[in-house]
């Protein structure tokens, strides 16, 4: 030490301080093996950590030094990553001749060798890391997610004991849910049968659609016969089957599109944090010819980059669908010609089905099933990471720079997610419309049931000693797996009914056991927590608001309305009074809490009017009170007595929502030009968004703020003066 600090004080000006950059080169080293995938005594040094990407201020991804990238970790952690390698490239800086005497150091400075690509005396031309400062508050509705290092033998056990755990305690709760779902049902299979036994039609009466149905099956049944006769569909049929007969009930949305003429070929879509996910096209075998493999394999973790060719004219517009909680895309694929997917490919759309991430096949560049950090995400990452994944190779592929985008349930949550100003607000730029089918943004009044009260009520802790720290009960994707196909679609439906409360009255029964061979998927523990856990959407019933400041709004709407729609002072402004120019203290501008900023896309939705599960009236009411400036609903519609399933497998959903959505598709279309006309859209105008403009109330709401800000900080000031 006292030969370093010798040289240190003879070095002439510029030279290296050996002690500080030692210590530097030691804090890096550290908490780059804190984030790398592996330790450096058990790999190589390509996956050790070298810099974190801030994708959003609140969202981080760990480049490795071979260009790979690892999920999302604290973002206090990222930018400790971030501060330490600029420090330690600042102090390499001024000159290229200085002795390096400890291993850390070399392990420090090999480091950020690889991460430039070059010697350690060149800059990045990129913006200072030290920049990207973290959040000063952390959202209630997204905590931090639980940070997993690179594995020992300690964290080795933990993972044992955890998995060990939460495999009887869930299956446990499994067990708990399936016996209740059956109990639940003794008195409907008993009033079924006395109707049997009286000669009654236990169905006639109940079921809305009855004799559709039954028409259809019989329509079904003899199409088998034909097929397993050898009877083929003749070739003027405008989209001649290659599939036929009795349904397996396999597990695979191609096989399906070839029994209505189509076909789907697999692309595999890598995310910004390195997540391998599943995007399926539908086309037409007539048009188009599939890619080889190679060009359908991933593409690496950049989004938006060039497209692959310019779309020829006339094309096809694309559209990406993305599916519900525990489910994948194949829900779009079940009702034969009937199915949203198939239905827009045959009117002359170019479809894609986008999958989350882990799906059926939990999938990564990096990380391997046992790891935790495989499953340390929630709905934030989906809307965050998967969402643009999905866009960007839907642009790619087809050449157009914006898409359709259809969502169910859960889908509409990440959109909802992804689309607020705080999270990747730019994504707007890339959607012609947001269609919203049962959107989540709510919770509804099953959010209450004992089950979900038991998930919520239990500390994080005991949530992940009960649930794990990996897949949400994978047995579920065994019994999918084992199984026959018409003992899990009696038992899925059965389940899935008695916990969300929705019932299959509006579906056509006969291929209801089709229907859940897509369900359910691998889904995180940490997601499902955020969904049921004390801290989320069960504690505050919103996805972008606490439970504190949509009850404020609600009070203030009430506000409004016990005064008759214009308060006092609005009334006054409204005449042209001078009392207009002072708000009433205390209310905000009804845009002051908005999620979205004038880059969302505008919006159509379709709310399910008996859905216990989420309540998007609610979500209506907020666009029509003014709570939203910026988005403009170019089509709504509440659908009496329909549940939050009915929206994409009811037999009515041809004409109460598909039609409609089909219209909206084409009617917010920004290259009509380009495209073929859809069938059934040749008369739907063209539509024009609104100038968005700062004029008029909103525009005097806003300085009367600017002014009352003014006076509160001159109050302040003159306060601090006295003192």
């Amino acid at each position: 030490m006292a030969v370093q600090a010798t040289l240190t004080q003879s070095s002439p000006p510029g030279a290296i301080d050996e002690n500080e950059l030692a210590k530097t080169a030691v804090e890096f080293a550290e908490q780059s093996e804190k984030l790398s995938l592996l330790p450096p005594e058990q790999g190589n040094h390509v996956a050790i950590a070298v810099e974190a990407q801030f994708v959003t201020p609140h969202d981080t991804v760990i480049v490795t030094a071979d260009g790979h990238r690892l999920p999302t970790v604290p973002v206090q952690e990222a930018h400790k990553l971030n501060v330490l390698r600029e420090e330690l490239e600042t102090q390499l800086e001024p000159t290229h001749h200085h002795t390096i005497q400890s291993p850390n150091e070399e392990k420090a400075i090999a480091l950020s060798q690889q991460q430039n690509g070059t010697s350690p005396h060149k800059r990045s031309t990129d913006a200072s890391l030290k920049r990207s400062m973290p959040p000063s508050h952390t959202n209630p509705l997204f905590p931090p997610l639980p940070l997993y290092g690179p594995p020992s033998l300690m964290t080795h056990i933990q993972c044992l004991i955890f998995r060990f755990t939460s495999f009887f305690l869930s299956l446990g709760f499994l067990a708990v849910i399936v016996l209740g779902a059956l109990f639940t049902s003794i008195g409907p299979s008993v009033q079924h049968l006395w109707r049997l036994v009286t000669l009654r039609n236990p169905d006639a009466s109940s079921r809305p659609f009855y004799k559709e149905e039954t028409r259809r099956a019989e329509i079904r049944k003899r199409q088998e016969e034909a097929w397993l006769s050898g009877h083929r569909p003749s070739g003027k049929t405008p989209y001649p089957p290659t599939e036929g007969g009795p349904d397996p009930l396999v597990c695979d949305p191609a096989y399906y599109a070839r029994r209505v003429g189509l076909d789907i070929e697999p692309f595999e879509v890598q995310t910004e944090d390195g997540f391998l996910i599943d995007l399926w096209h539908v086309y037409d075998p007539k048009e188009h010819t599939p890619l080889p493999a190679c060009e359908r394999a991933h593409r690496g973790p950049e989004t938006f980059t060039p497209p692959r060719k310019p779309p020829s004219s006339p094309a096809k517009f694309p559209v990406l669908l993305i599916h519900g909680l525990l489910q994948s895309s194949g829900a779009y694929c079940v009702n034969d010609d009937d199915s949203l997917a198939f239905l827009l490919a045959k009117a002359g759309y170019d479809v894609w089905l986008g999958n989350n991430r882990c799906g059926f096949t939990p999938k990564h560049t990096l990380l391997k099933y046992s790891d935790p950090r495989m499953w340390a995400w929630n709905i934030r990452q989906m809307g965050v990471f998967d969402l643009p994944a999905l866009i960007s190779r839907v642009c790619y592929e087809t050449g157009f720079s914006k898409t359709g985008l259809i969502c169910h349930s859960q889908g509409t949550t990440q959109a909802l997610v992804a689309l607020a100003k705080e999270q990747r607000p730019d994504l707007g730029d890339r959607i012609t419309v947001f269609c919203g089918l049962a959107p989540a943004a709510y919770a509804g009044p099953l959010i209450g049931k004992m089950y979900f009260k038991f998930m919520r009520v239990i500390s994080p802790g005991f949530f992940r000693v009960f649930f794990g720290i990996h897949a949400f009960i994978p047995f579920m994707m065994e019994m999918h797996r084992r199984l026959n196909g018409r003992v899990y679609g009696w038992l899925g439906y059965k389940v899935f009914g008695f916990l969300f409360g929705w019932g299959d009255g509006r579906w056509d029964r006969g291929l209801r056991d089709r229907m859940f061979r897509f369900a359910p998927v691998f889904v995180s523990s940490e997601s499902m927590r955020w969904w049921l856990g004390r801290e989320c959407f069960a504690r505050h019933k919103c996805i972008l608001s606490t439970k504190e400041e949509w009850r404020a709004e609600e009070r203030e709407d009430g506000e409004v309305g016990e005064e008759g729609v214009l308060g006092e002072v609005d009334r006054d402004m409204a005449d042209g009074g001078g009392g207009g120019r002072k708000r009433k203290k205390g209310r905000r501008r009804k845009g002051s809490t908005a999620w979205y900023d004038e880059r969302a896309p505008p919006f159509a939705l379709w709310v399910a009017g008996d859905d216990d599960l989420v309540d998007g009236e609610k979500l209506l009411r907020r666009f029509e009170r003014g709570r939203e400036p910026h988005v403009e609903v170019v089509h709504q519609k509440v659908i009496p007595g329909y549940e939050h399933l009915d929206v994409i497998w009811a037999m009515d959903a041809p004409e109460q929502v598909f039609r409609e959505v089909k219209e909206v598709l084409w009617k917010t279309c920004d290259v009509r030009g380009l495209c073929r006309v859809p069938k059934g859209c040749e008369d739907v105008p063209a539509w024009k968004p609104k100038k968005k403009e700062v004029t008029g109330d909103e525009g005097e709401e806003e300085e009367e703020e600017e002014e009352e800000e003014e006076e509160e900080l001159q109050s302040s000031s003159s306060e601090d003066l006295s003192r």
